[in-house]
């Protein structure tokens, strides 16, 4: 029997919504005040929001525990799947020293920490956002800047920051794809759209993301860098979005981006070279708090700490990465994904649940029944292609397969509780689909009148906040999106855009994201601190995109980038 979603069970949808959000106060509670562990508090939120429900909700026991299965099914693959594999392969480099060169080898373009943030968290970041994305980026990077010697608070927050501008076109465009399918809207007008909204943000992030990390004058003292960095991926990411298509906007933007930082550092240097790994706050200066307490040393540009390694060791220390690179970027052709599922996916429908839950208006103008079909897409996940870069990378490096063997059962006990906690907040997030809560959600955001652009463009943030995903909140809120913006007499491309826009934002707290970085940077049971570090930022960013969808849908000559 179908069951049809109800949104407003309390007779007054601002009553309802708040009955919705009790999971998502109850998880991010437990972690940001309570500093419960993460997977403690997923559990708990998972509990909470099973009896919102089906107590409050009216959503059928069998159901609501189905919607949970497949939510953590989703979490073991592709995403604990590529978490696993990524810090496998970390561990491979760090035990045989090739991580140390590479660290080393960095150094040699520039000893200075906010530039080494520049290259990797932003440039490096967002490559792997577009070829890969699902928390791929984050876990890299993270990665290699705890291996730089950056404090944990900072490889974590910092890297979650940098990976924000580049997600709406993330995993080679798939957002933006999923939100012209559930819309109905031509996929060029959207990617089009979305592309004249973020490349003022790509170019924003990074000076926001050094200011965070180096106060105000820090910023200011390498502000020739982070133009170079933000300039040279916002005018590709423009072009290929609106003159190609969603496809490669990230792919060609962040090597672009890299290349010119790197060419742009032949030929200027910081006058000062900042060497601290901590996060450090100027509050006179900069408003922002000291969050470490740690001093920062600066030392003129002729001291460095590089050290001279032969041809052979560099090669072997960048070898895993460029393996890595290659295999993700492979793995994420489409066309090379339909050739793989046709000899290796498994479809699984979830009887429990498939087709067996309806959305009805007003979130989708007519009713429309809920797909729930497990794909297990074994061989062409992202994390396979990661797995086999760390195998091939392995055997490149010298290890014996015994080895090879022992390190990888040795890391699935390390990530052992990330894995679990990200198993739970998917839980959580499925079911937060299938029994209408988030919708309840939107639905409020949907009664703000002439605010809409702002409060829309909040909606796509809360969506990836509580989903962990882009494409997800643009299938969840798309269509309420277009509708609400017919209702309101907006341009539908516009909102719908804003809903992908305005959740990049939203990339940097949910569960999922902050668990992979604690986890790459071996900080877990600190993602409260996480959390508490970049909800500012979050909150700050995703307001001004929502100000600069307001201008566009009312204020000339804003309104003229709606076309």
């Amino acid at each position: 029997m179908v069951w049809s979603q109800v949104y407003d069970p309390l007779g007054n949808i601002w009553l309802s919504a708040l009955m919705a959000a009790i999971p998502v106060v109850v998880m991010l509670g437990c972690i940001a005040f309570a500093h419960m562990k993460a997977h403690y508090a997923a559990g708990l939120g998972l509990i909470s929001a099973l009896l919102v429900a089906i107590f409050g909700f009216g959503m059928p026991a069998g159901l609501a525990w189905n919607a949970a299965g497949y939510g953590a099914a989703f979490g073991l693959l592709p995403i604990g799947w590529i978490v696993l594999n990524i810090i496998f392969l970390h561990q491979l480099t760090i035990e045989n020293g090739s991580f140390k060169v590479l660290q080393d080898s960095l150094t040699g373009i520039t000893d200075d920490r906010r530039i080494q943030l520049l290259l990797i968290a932003f440039c490096f970041g967002a490559f792997f956002e577009g070829a890969a994305g699902f928390g791929t980026p984050v876990a890299v990077t993270a990665a290699i800047m705890i291996g730089l010697g950056f404090s944990p608070l900072a490889a974590s927050g910092l890297c979650l920051i940098a990976n924000t501008a580049p997600v709406a076109y993330g995993a080679l465009g798939t957002p933006v794809i999923a939100l012209a399918a559930v819309t109905g809207i031509d996929l060029m007008q959207l990617s089009g759209m979305i592309g004249r909204q973020l490349p003022l943000f790509s170019l924003l992030v990074p000076f926001w993301l050094i200011w965070a990390f180096a106060g105000f004058r820090g910023m200011l003292q390498i502000w020739p860098a982070i133009l170079v960095a933000g300039l040279s991926f916002a005018i590709p990411q423009y072009l290929v979005s609106n003159f190609h298509g969603p496809w490669l906007v990230d792919v060609v933007a962040a090597i672009v981006s890299m290349v010119s930082l790197i060419l742009f550092l032949k030929v200027w240097q910081p006058k000062k070279i900042w060497t601290s790994t901590s996060l450090k706050g100027r509050e006179a200066e900069s408003g922002s708090a000291d969050l470490s307490g740690a001093q920062s040393h600066q030392s003129d540009a002729g001291a460095a700490m590089f050290q001279k390694h032969d041809r052979r060791a560099l090669v072997m220390a960048w070898m895993p990465w460029v393996i890595l690179t290659a295999l993700v970027f492979i793995w994420g052709v489409p066309e090379f994904k339909k050739w793989v599922d046709g000899i290796s996916v498994f479809k699984i429908p979830f009887t429990g649940l498939h087709n067996l839950v309806e959305k009805v208006a007003p979130v989708v103008a007519k009713p429309h029944k809920e797909a729930a079909i497990y794909t297990l897409n074994w061989l062409s996940a992202t994390g396979t292609g990661i797995f086999i870069a760390s195998i091939l990378a392995g055997l490149m490096m010298k290890y014996r397969l015994l080895d090879l063997f022992r390190i990888y059962f040795r890391t699935i006990w390390l990530v052992r509780y990330s894995l679990l906690t990200i198993v739970l907040m998917l839980a959580l997030g499925y079911l937060t689909r299938f029994s209408g809560t988030d919708a309840s959600l939107g639905l409020v955001f949907a009664h703000t009148g002439m605010m809409y652009p702002i409060f829309g463009t909040l909606l796509g943030w809360l969506g990836v906040a509580l989903t962990g995903s882009d494409t997800a909140a643009n299938v969840l809120f798309g269509g309420l999106q277009k509708t609400t913006a017919e209702q309101l007499g907006l341009s539908p491309v516009l909102m719908a855009a804003a809903n992908s826009s305005g959740g990049v934002m939203g990339k940097m707290i949910d569960a999922q994201s902050i668990v992979v970085a604690s986890t790459a940077t071996r900080w877990y049971g600190h993602e409260s601190e996480i959390l508490r570090f970049v909800f500012f930022h979050s909150l700050a960013l995703a307001l001004l995109v929502g100000l600069f969808v307001f201008l566009q849908a009312y204020v000339y000559p804003f309104t003229l980038l709606v076309y």
